[in-house]
C-alpha cells in the first residue's frame, strides 16, 4: 500500500524546482494570494528554523520578527501558489531544528553567515 502511494505521488503531484536551503538560512518566499477575484504576489522574509519530510509532504518553517513580535509561517514544497523562493544569506549553524531561536533576542539572535568556498 505505501508503494502505491508513493507512485501516484511521484507521478501526478507536480514538483516545484527551487535552490536548496537548510536551517539557519535567510530566504525570501513569493507567494501567490487570491482575494476575491484578483490575485497577488506577496512574500514572506525570514530565517529557516527547520525542514521536514520528504516527497511531497515536504515542508519548511520560516521565522521573521514583525516589530518586537515572532512571526512563524509554515510552507510546503508542493504548494501551487509558490512562485520562487531566494537565498539570501547562506546561515552556519549546528543544528538542523534550530527552535532555541525563539528565546534569543538583540545581539544573540544573529546567525553567522557561511563564507563561500
Amino acid at each position: 500500500m505505501e508503494a502505491l502511494v508513493k507512485y501516484v505521488q511521484d507521478e501526478f503531484i507536480s514538483k516545484n524546482e527551487f535552490p536548496a536551503f537548510g536551517a539557519g538560512d535567510t530566504i525570501t518566499v513569493y507567494y501567490e494570494i487570491k482575494e476575491g477575484n484578483k490575485t497577488r504576489t506577496q512574500f514572506f522574509r525570514g530565517v529557516v528554523l527547520q525542514t521536514r519530510g520528504t516527497g511531497s509532504t515536504r515542508t519548511f518553517t520560516i521565522r521573521k520578527m514583525s516589530g518586537s513580535v515572532g512571526v512563524e509561517r509554515i510552507f510546503p514544497m508542493n504548494l501551487p501558489a509558490l512562485q520562487k523562493i531566494e537565498v539570501n544569506k547562506k546561515g552556519k549553524v549546528r543544528r538542523s531544528r534550530i527552535f532555541y531561536f525563539r528565546g534569543l533576542t538583540g545581539k544573540k539572535a544573529r546567525i553567522k553567515e557561511q563564507m563561500k568556498r
